[in-house]
């Protein structure tokens, strides 16, 4: 089961060899080869080890890039390191490869080769099931909206849903409690639509209003158009 190394940041395996690129010139404390910065040591009882004295000169460095052919190198490899970088920005220690037999890269290299025709046409067919589950689940989203507000404009739902919902984007569509069409979601999709295009909430962001003073500016014209959408089409208001 993976581990996180207290205070490095870097999750690993218990039975993991890890060697590190050196960030600073150091020397191998056995045979004092010098380490310049960019080469590979290893540590063993808290002290520095060249490659060749950890017996892992043998090894071929393979660069992160292409999963399959780390995932088959490690498992052709009877013996492997993970090669981990410290990293200023992030504070931890990020893999960057392995260490594996040259044999086992090159076996690993020549079996992805030759089913790399049928690894792609998974791929494709994966593609297409999400983008349909995906698609399925943008049009529910959709027919909530008309559900909870029968009067909104016709396609409107679509145009919100399809924004909300949008992969990636962070959006309220994508959060969890949306994905189970939780009603209060549906509601903020509707009402950022509503802010947006019908209201001059931009107009005062753009001219320096901060976003909670813009927004209650326009909060009783969001609620009106809310309150004319949740009556269907054609309804008129009778109080």
């Amino acid at each position: 089961m993976a581990q996180q190394r207290p205070g490095s940041g870097m999750r690993y395996n218990p039975d993991d060899i890890v060697v590190f690129i050196v960030k600073r010139d150091s020397e191998c404390s056995e045979c004092g080869k010098e380490l310049l910065s960019g080469s590979f040591l290893r540590m063993e009882n808290d002290k520095p080890l060249c490659l060749s004295c950890a017996d892992l000169d043998h090894l071929e460095y393979l660069p992160s890039g292409d999963a399959c052919v780390t995932r088959r190198s490690t498992k052709y490899s009877k013996i492997r390191a993970v090669v981990v970088k410290w990293s200023r920005s992030r504070k931890r220690y990020e893999r960057q490869g392995i260490l594996a037999e040259p044999e086992a890269i090159e076996r690993a290299m020549e079996d992805c080769a030759a089913d790399a025709d049928a690894r792609e046409a998974r791929r494709e067919r994966g593609a297409i099931k999400r983008a349909a589950l995906d698609k399925e689940y943008v049009e529910e989203f959709a027919n909530q909206i008309r559900t909870l507000f029968p009067g909104c404009p016709p396609s409107a739902e679509h145009k919100i849903a399809e924004h909300a919902c949008e992969k990636y984007s962070g959006r309220v569509g994508r959060a969890q409690f949306a994905k189970e069409f939780d009603a209060d979601a549906i509601v903020f999709a509707v009402q950022a639509h509503i802010r947006h295009q019908y209201t001059e909430y931009d107009e005062l962001l753009m001219k320096g209003y901060e976003r909670l003073l813009a927004r209650g500016e326009v909060r009783d014209k969001v609620d009106d158009v809310l309150e004319r959408w949740r009556r269907p089409a054609g309804n008129p208001r009778t109080d």
